[in-house]
This record gives C-alpha cells, structure tokens and sequence, in this order.
C-alpha cells in the first residue's frame, strides 16, 4: 500500500474533526474520496501532506512517516488543495521554476520539466503571462502543474476539477489514469461524483470523519460485491483494478440478447428481460461491444453508460448513518 492510516485522529478545539479514521490506498492507483462537507476529507488529506500533525494514530505515505520525515514526504508528495494563493505578479513559468527549485529538481532540467508541465496542462500560451491574469479554472491546472513538476510518487487532489471547464475535466481524467499506469498513487477528493466514477479504481466512503467502506468502480455480477471495507480494495497482488464503467444495452428480443451476451467474452448480466448490464474499459470497447451485438443480430433499441451508481450508494450511506 502506498498510503495508509490507521486509527488517525485530529482535533480541532473540542471537535473531532477526523476521529480514529483507517485507510489503505494501493499503489498505482486512483482512489476517489468521497463524503459530505465537513467529513474530514481536507484534513486527512492535509495530514497525508505531512501539512497537519494527527494528535494519534499512525501515517505512512510512499513508506514514509509525515510526522517524523516530513520534508522527504513533502519531496515525494505532490499537493493541490483546493484553494490555494499564486503569487500574481510572478508569471506562470517563474511559478513552476520557484516550486520546481524548492524540490531540489535538477537544475539543468527545470525549464525543461517546467514548458513539459505547461503544456500538459494546456497553459503554454500562458507561460509569460502574469498569475493575476488567470481565470479560476486556468489557475487550478496550474496548481496541479504544480504539484507534478517534482515528479511525486503520490499525488493529493483536493477538488481538483472545481473551475474547470468540461474539456480541462476530460484531459484531468485523461491525465490521473495516465499518472496512475505510470506508477504514481492518486487519491482525489471530488464532489463531482459522475466525473470521479469514470476515473478512479477504489473510493473511500468518509462521513463524520471516520471512513465508512471502500468501493471498486464499475458494476459486478452481484450488483453489491464491489464494495468492500475501508481498510483498502485491491487487485491482485495489490495492483489497482483497472477502470471499468457500466453500460447498458436494451434490444427488442431478450432472449437473442442474452444469448449474444453469454456467447461473448464481456463481462456483464442480465438485469431483466431485454436489458443487460455491461462492464467496459472505456468508449472504444463499448464502441466494439456495440458493433458485435449488432453484426450478431441484436436488433439494440438503447445503449449507454449507467450514470450515477456512485452517487447512489453514497446517497442511500448517508441515508443509513442518519
């Protein structure tokens, strides 16, 4: 595991803001945070940051103690709250090379790491333009340009997507599941729900500052047999399960589609006569699924991605702890 806490508590004043919480994030992968405001998700992350002591419990991130090694956390860490200061009379490109000095990145490479950075976040066209001039959506790819620029074994996103407009929240999701293949551990709290299901492996459940359970995204043949406990979901050999998204196809003849479902290598199930349920990696394979039903004689009246299961699980957990 990449990340893990155990029995973590954090008081502010008399309030428990984050009381004797566990979490395991595996390695390689990205897991979503998910609860109400004032659940504790900030703080936890802040204390993963090695920004914020717990008064008890134990921390481990990339190995490593925030607490008694918190400048080597702080190296292999990479941090974008959610809202954070720029210095407005610094350009873009002096930002990066600031932050990129302060991590001890290789000299000679930090222009070179800084133009990369800019252009993955699509702000190249900004890079002499002073921070003062940046929209609320510009200045959250830079922060998480930001916090890349050092190369993080871990990287924490505290509402990453907030300001963004639809086409930079496709290249964030785009990016993490890029960051992810490459090795690096994301943990990611979002209130955008249907975005955060199309893009993590795991989610975390948080209310009241303790963490309810773990669920694996992506539909099953149970239908509940994704979720898990909160001490951490993993894939074999605790490598992350890749993304899967649920679809789902309607055609006129139930039986012909069941048999074309049973016949195929696709994971799915049949939800009621006429309707099957399907787990696809990505809009190319559900692009292939569709064209095999039809080449089959599937005669499909409907077919799209189920929206909102994350959302209703976290709403009917909510609904139960009340």
């Amino acid at each position: 595991m990449s990340i893990e806490a155990v029995q973590v508590t954090r008081y502010f004043g008399q309030a428990a803001a984050v009381w004797q919480l566990d979490l395991s994030v595996p390695s390689g992968s990205v897991t979503g945070l998910v609860g109400p405001n004032g659940a504790g998700k900030t703080t936890l992350l802040l204390m993963l940051a090695g920004l914020l002591r717990p008064d008890s419990g134990s921390i481990r991130v990339a190995g490593l103690d925030p607490v008694a090694q918190p400048r080597q956390v702080h190296q292999a860490v990479g941090w974008m709250p959610d809202a954070f200061g720029t210095w407005d009379s610094l350009t873009c490109s002096e930002i990066l090379e600031t932050f990129a000095v302060a991590q001890d990145v290789e000299r000679s490479t930090i222009m070179d790491r800084v133009q990369e950075m800019l252009r993955t976040v699509h702000l190249a066209d900004m890079a002499s333009a002073p921070a003062r001039v940046l929209s609320r959506g510009q200045k959250q790819r830079l922060g998480l340009a930001r916090a890349l620029v050092h190369r993080p074994q871990v990287l924490l996103l505290d509402e990453p997507a907030s300001g963004m407009d639809p086409r930079s929240r496709a290249d964030l999701r785009i990016l993490l599941r890029e960051l992810a293949g490459a090795g690096v551990t994301v943990l990611v709290s979002s209130h955008i729900l249907g975005e955060l299901e199309e893009m993590v492996d795991h989610v975390a459940f948080v209310s009241r500052g303790r963490t309810v359970h773990g669920a694996v995204s992506g539909a099953d043949e149970a239908g509940d047999a994704g979720v898990e406990t909160a001490e951490g979901s993993t894939g074999a050999a605790g490598r992350p399960r890749p993304v899967r998204t649920a679809w789902r196809m309607r055609a006129l003849d139930g039986d012909l589609l069941a048999d074309w479902l049973r016949g195929s290598e696709l994971a799915g199930v049949v939800e009621e006569p006429g309707a099957v349920r399907l787990e696809l990696a990505d809009d190319r394979a559900a692009a292939q699924a569709l064209r095999q039903a039809v080449e089959a004689g599937v005669e499909v009246m409907a077919f799209g991605p189920v929206t909102g299961t994350l959302e209703e699980t976290y709403l009917a957990m909510e609904e139960e702890r009340r």
